[in-house]
């Protein structure tokens, strides 16, 4: 599955390119770019000469797919990157399911509890009020990698 999510990501950013390989590059890009660039120099993947090399090619570009070579043997740069996708709200609607799933649980602790049965209550109730609490947390954790 991993496999795939990466071939699926590595198409969209080849379909990025492609659509953009004929556009002129703005001054603003070309910015962008050259920050990439100093960016693998400051990693440790390019040597000075060959980072002024590729600034020079980058410089001289005129539209995006001259900036195949470029980047030849280098991370994809950020402007070809999709946009990471918003986690919906289905989490949220997962977890309302998991609340209505262990209402019942819940309910019939609280009534084992008012009747004096602790220990029924508590097979019926503590799981059902764990089970929300998992859910809560991983709806939230969803919210919160946006």
């Amino acid at each position: 599955m991993g496999r795939a999510a990466a071939a699926g990501q590595e198409a969209r950013v080849v379909a990025a390119r492609r659509r953009v390989a004929n556009v002129r590059l703005t001054d603003e890009e070309r910015r962008v770019f050259t920050d990439e660039l100093a960016e693998q120099f400051a990693i440790g993947r390019l040597d000075e000469l060959e980072l002024h090399r590729r600034v020079d090619l980058l410089n001289e570009a005129v539209t995006h797919g001259d900036l195949q070579p470029i980047f030849s043997g280098l991370p994809t740069p950020s402007p070809y990157r999709p946009a990471p996708r918003p986690t919906g709200r289905w989490r949220w609607a997962a977890f309302v399911g998991a609340v209505w799933l262990a209402a019942p649980f819940f309910l019939l602790g609280l009534g084992f509890l008012v009747f004096g049965r602790e220990v029924a209550a508590a097979i019926f109730g503590i799981p059902a009020v764990l089970w929300t609490a998992v859910a809560f947390r991983w709806a939230r954790r969803g919210q919160q990698t946006k």
